[in-house]
């Protein structure tokens, strides 16, 4: 039996059904696209050698984010990696 269902299965939508389940309640999560994550998904676009974080806003936070923070991501193997360049453009120029 369902106690609760989250429609959308991106940041926001899986952050509230653990916070949900972390409460005691059983929790189902539905989601339009075939894969969960929302914008917390990785795909290859155009290259399968070349990944691509798909509507990656929510990284860049997850170091200052309570939310994240409580998670204790470290503790389940998460390590989070800096890249030495703040941002690339395949442009010349």
């Amino acid at each position: 039996m369902t106690d609760a269902v989250v429609v959308g299965s991106g940041p926001n939508g899986l952050a509230a059904a653990l916070t949900l389940a972390r409460a005691g309640l059983r929790v189902e999560v539905f989601g339009a696209h075939e894969r969960i994550g929302g914008g917390l998904r990785t795909e290859a676009l155009f290259d399968s050698e070349v990944l691509h974080d798909i509507c990656a806003a929510v990284h860049p936070m997850t170091p200052v984010s309570p939310f994240m923070r409580s998670l204790g991501l470290e503790a389940h193997g998460v390590a989070l990696l800096h890249s030495p360049a703040a941002y690339g453009h395949p442009l010349q120029g």
